[in-house]
């Protein structure tokens, strides 16, 4: 059995444990680190629309010579100087012969002649540059779509989380893990400057559900420890919840490392050999956005639980009878062993007490073995004398 598995079973049967609720405080903290470098990214450089938002022209020049990609960037910064003077472009290269330019609102005159300069600057034909248009009301479409599921989905949640934990404070926890994995990864996509694309809105809404179940699911075990819990009275509600974190954190890193491992190989293909599309902006979502719901969902999700929860009147009334009862199993306990221990200092005083040479008590003569109705040694007593006089049987008399 592996060390992991073993540490697995381990964390399930309880032989060892991770107080992850009782530091609540540190997970907190670095939460609000987390949070705060998101809003850095958010706040100081703002999200990088794509041109599906934004809108504009994009043009993409396609058979570009291996020594031209070499630098393919100032190549066409250059030959677009004179429709984009201000230098606005953005220009991604896209597999291995493809450079996409993205720009400005381009009138067909413009287009044309900026189809014309790329195609001098690289060495290809003109029709090896393709050029369209999209308006930015596309992306205004897909935005507001996004905003509406994004309402029913949490609608929806809500409700089915107070109706299936029969409490609402569940809820609350799972969807302050849920805002705040996707402010965490709409941060890092700020910060480092990951183009924001209809994929990567995608990927933010698929976020929502992957964070969800994994927040379902360790507040399912959660809920059968804490039930059991309020039965037994052997353990506070918070010591409950934090034995199921640990019955559940090994099958959440397992879930989470398999979900990502596809995530990654398509991320890293997408950006090494691909180039920006889809796949790496819907890519890039996912990544981030399962690696964070992960952290929320054992670190966050629970502690928040049992703090809303401690509260509440029932949770106090059973914390306080568990305490009762441990403080009276230990004064037993305590009591139990200062008994034993007079009880051997009783027996050890008598044997030190007793002085060298003094008469033992005789041995028990036979007839008082007799009386006791015990056999003596060496003699056999008649079965009826075993008995006790009481008990002999009645002789009949003899007729004369």
């Amino acid at each position: 059995m592996s060390r992991f598995s073993r540490m697995g079973n381990d964390l399930y049967s309880g032989a060892r444990s991770f107080d992850i609720v009782g530091r609540r405080r540190f997970w907190y903290s670095l939460s609000a680190v987390l949070m705060i470098i998101s809003l850095v990214g958010l706040v100081g450089r703002g999200l990088n629309f794509g041109i599906e938002f934004s809108g504009g022209s994009e043009l993409r020049v396609s058979g570009v010579s291996t020594a031209q990609m070499e630098d393919y960037e100032q190549t066409a910064d250059d030959a677009l100087e004179a429709v984009d003077p201000g230098g606005t472009t953005t220009i991604t290269r896209i597999g291995d012969d493809t450079v996409r330019v993205q720009t400005g609102e381009l009138d067909n005159t413009e287009a044309e002649t900026a189809r014309a300069d790329l195609a001098e600057a690289f060495g290809v034909d003109t029709s090896a540059v393709t050029s369209s248009f999209v308006g930015p009301s596309w992306g205004e479409t897909v935005t507001q779509r996004a905003a509406i599921a994004l309402a029913v989905f949490l609608a929806l949640v809500t409700l089915v989380l107070t109706f299936y934990f029969h409490t609402w404070k569940m809820a609350v926890a799972a969807l302050v893990a849920l805002v705040h994995d996707v402010l965490f990864t709409v941060g890092i996509y700020a910060l480092v400057g990951i183009e924001v694309s209809p994929a990567s809105v995608i990927g933010f809404l698929t976020i929502l559900g992957y964070s969800i179940y994994d927040t379902i699911v360790v507040f399912d075990k959660v809920r059968e420890n804490t039930d059991h819990a309020f039965d037994t009275k052997r353990q506070t509600y918070a010591e409950a919840a934090n034995q199921a974190v640990n019955q559940t954190l090994v099958r959440s890193i397992n879930t989470s490392v398999v979900a990502l491992l596809p995530v990654a190989v398509i991320l890293v293909v997408g950006v090494t050999l691909i180039g920006p599309g889809t796949l790496v902006d819907l890519s890039w979502a996912l990544f981030i956005g399962i690696a964070v719901g992960t952290f929320s969902s054992i670190f966050i999700a629970t502690p928040l639980l049992v703090q809303l929860r401690e509260g509440e009147l029932v949770v106090r009334r059973h914390d306080a009878q568990v305490t009762r009862r441990r403080e009276r199993r230990e004064e037993r306990s305590s009591t139990h062993a200062d008994d034993e221990l007079l009880e051997g200092e009783d027996a050890e005083g008598a044997l030190v007490g007793a002085p060298a040479g003094a008469p033992q008590d005789p041995a028990p003569s036979g007839a008082a073995t007799a009386a006791r109705g015990e056999q003596a040694p060496g003699r056999q007593l008649h079965p009826y004398a075993q008995r006790g006089p009481r008990n002999q049987p009645k002789r009949k008399r003899r007729g004369r």
